[in-house]
């Protein structure tokens, strides 16, 4: 049987020690190496060929988000699988950007690691469970600002539509914008126009057709 065969990238030994030990315990899986940096990574995917390069963030040299990019680049065939500490936003959208097939946190089970190798192996993307919602949170994000864009709507006026919606008044619009009520309704109005609405009501509902808000 053809094993995959893993290359570790970790900055810490035990870690490194570890995941090689518990891969070990699975018989269509095969540790060819291990590294601890950034470049180094480089030259053992071209020695080595991998089929699956199990790669952290935080390296000496250069961090996995720019050797993830350059292996995506220079060795398309190689898959890249982040085992990682970093839950926030940030390293994961990057991450995806430069292309990994799979982004996991060190808190995964020694199971799921192995199925996930083989996932990624397979050609899948996956992510750890906890981190799916902020990929979607991510995407409306971009969808909203999208469409905002489409009908030139700027991040106030969209705040402004967000409030109309809750049911703020011309009042209370003025007061939460620092703003005089006339201010307030030619800011309305000019929404409207953006809109094509008729009225208040008309543009919250063409706003959450189009995922404005």
């Amino acid at each position: 049987m053809e094993k995959i065969r893993v290359l570790v990238v970790d900055d810490h030994p035990v870690v490194r020690e570890g995941i090689r030990s518990l891969l070990s315990s699975y018989s269509d899986i095969e540790v060819v190496g291990e590294t601890e940096n950034g470049f180094e990574t480089l030259e053992r995917v071209r020695e080595l060929h991998p089929d699956v390069v199990l790669l952290d963030i935080k390296l000496p040299g250069a961090d996995g988000i720019v050797i993830a990019r350059r292996i995506r680049q220079e060795h398309p065939d190689v898959k890249v699988l982040i085992l990682t500490v970093y839950d926030d936003e940030r390293h994961l959208c990057e991450a995806l950007k430069a292309g990994v097939h799979g982004y996991l946190l060190k808190s995964v089970s020694h199971k799921d690691l192995a199925n996930s190798i083989r996932e990624v192996y397979r050609g899948q993307r996956l992510l750890s469970p906890s981190l799916v919602s902020k990929v979607l949170e991510e995407f409306e994000r971009l969808a909203q600002r999208q469409a905002s864009n489409e009908v030139g709507l700027d991040e106030e006026e969209l705040e402004l539509l967000r409030l109309i919606a809750q049911g703020a008044t011309t009042g209370e619009l003025a007061q939460s914008f620092h703003w005089s009520e006339a201010t307030v309704k030619r800011r309305v109005k000019a929404v409207l126009t953006k809109l094509g609405a008729s009225n208040r009501a008309h543009a919250v509902a063409k706003a959450i057709k189009g995922g404005l808000i």
